[in-house]
């Protein structure tokens, strides 16, 4: 059942906590889960919290340490010795949870850490894990995983299936190398366990299988997976040499940070920032694009002043200036959007940028048609000039022609260029859409009333 953290509970907890009935606060604890014990560490304070996390034993306060914040995470381990951290914690993570929390460390302290690793094998394994960068499929990787030999028969297969399982959590194919370590493909267990005891890998295995480099990016991985519906893919290195292997659930959190990331360049914030970083931070992070916005909305108000002499003689203009400058702005962003969504997991044809411009050229068009049409009624029933309302009308279409096509420009060109199209999406579009939303109305204005000034 799945856990609710209430106030009540954390309140009942916190009065346990302060009697140091261990008693109780364990009782508390168990039936749930590492997530859900985490979840209650960073709600209780960091006294509190500590109190608990004492409580827990090696293998359970190890998944909780996983399941925190890397903030909370961070003052947790400030507060623990190397060798404590080694022993307590690292010893009960897989290679690349290990190597994931050992990268938090100050440099100083990540070499204490592994010199009181006991484990010489396992140590060896985590420096290695700690040389690839965090967002490719080495830093992802862990070196837990089960082979066989293809020279080998089915029974010295179970054997070394078995010892080797013993290391392994979960493990869901079974991975056939060669003398020299190269990858060669698949065997399932149900195969092996059907076949003679006799008969050699070679004749059962399956060389069909997906992999990925060491050196992939962590997004690329993520894509791979998705696409070819993979609980579980192997790493290799550039002569196809089993390194490790990246299970669903540890891609999970990277599609999940992506996602987070994009959706805050959407927003106008230019870095990742969580709610609990200090205000400078905060600030640091939205007020570039805030600037950015600050500056189109003086070029904005340029425009109008060009426009002054006109607006004084049609004053009724300056009514539907916001509608202008509203609707190109959600129309560029509603465009950009579904270009960075095809670009993220890439679902766009690739047949070039020109039919792409044109197919949003036409929604643009058609939806310009139907909101103009509409503003035309609204105008005519309202009883505001002809000349007035045609304008409007044909000044909205064309605004929202225009930003659709501009929408689905921006993106796919600072994706040719490599830069992030997700900063496409933002205070970008809807500002630069603002400024010829309005420029395009004041033009189409001049022309219908016939103003040269």
């Amino acid at each position: 059942m799945q856990f609710v953290l209430t106030k009540e509970y954390l309140s009942t907890l916190s009065d346990a906590i302060e009697r140091q009935d261990k008693h109780y606060v364990r009782q508390m604890l168990d039936e749930l889960y590492a997530a859900d014990i985490a979840e209650i560490l960073e709600e209780l304070d960091f006294e509190e919290a500590k109190y608990v996390f004492t409580l827990l034993d090696g293998e359970e306060a190890a998944d909780v340490l996983m399941e925190l914040e890397e903030d909370v995470r961070e003052d947790f381990l400030e507060n623990i010795s190397s060798k404590d951290i080694a022993q307590r914690y690292v010893d009960n993570l897989d290679s690349d949870d290990a190597a994931d929390l050992i990268s938090e460390l100050p440099l100083s302290v990540r070499s204490e850490v592994l010199s009181h690793i006991e484990d010489e094998e396992q140590a060896a394994n985590i420096a290695d894990l700690l040389n690839y960068p965090e967002d490719t499929a080495g830093g992802l990787m862990a070196k837990e995983l089960v082979k066989v030999n293809i020279n080998w028969t089915v029974t010295t297969c179970m054997r070394s299936i078995r010892k080797q399982a013993e290391e392994v959590e979960h493990f869901y194919v079974v991975y056939v190398v060669n003398d020299r370590n190269i990858l060669q493909g698949i065997v399932s267990l149900k195969d092996i366990m059907l076949a003679p005891s006799k008969a050699r890998v070679e004749d059962i295995y399956d060389s069909d299988i997906h992999t990925v480099n060491a050196t992939m990016d962590a997004e690329e991985v993520g894509s791979v997976m998705k696409k070819y519906d993979l609980v579980v893919v192997p790493v290799v290195d550039d002569l196809g040499r089993l390194l490790g292997r990246i299970t669903f659930d540890d891609i999970v959190d990277v599609i999940k940070e992506e996602a987070d990331k994009d959706y805050q360049l959407m927003s106008g914030i230019s870095e990742s920032i969580e709610t609990t970083d200090n205000l400078w931070i905060l600030s640091r992070a939205r007020l570039p694009w805030l600037l950015v916005a600050l500056l189109g909305g003086i070029v904005g108000s340029r425009v109008i002043s060009i426009y002054e002499p006109q607006i004084q003689i049609y004053p009724e203009m300056a009514f539907f200036m916001p509608l202008i400058a509203a609707m190109g702005g959600n129309v560029g962003v509603q465009s950009s959007a579904l270009v960075v969504q095809g670009l993220a997991n890439n679902s766009l044809s690739r047949d070039g940028i020109f039919p792409k411009l044109l197919k949003e050229f036409m929604v643009g068009l058609l939806n310009g048609l139907i909101c103009s049409a509409l503003l035309l009624s609204y105008n005519v029933l309202f009883d505001h000039s002809m000349a007035l309302s045609i304008t409007v009308s044909v000044a909205l279409m064309t605004v929202i022609s225009f930003a659709a096509i501009f929408g689905t420009f921006v993106p796919l060109a600072l994706d040719r260029f490599k830069i992030d199209p997700a900063l496409a999406t933002g205070p970008f579009i809807t500002t630069s859409n603002d400024i010829v939303g309005l420029f395009i109305y004041f033009m189409i204005g001049r022309m219908m009333y016939g103003i040269f000034v």
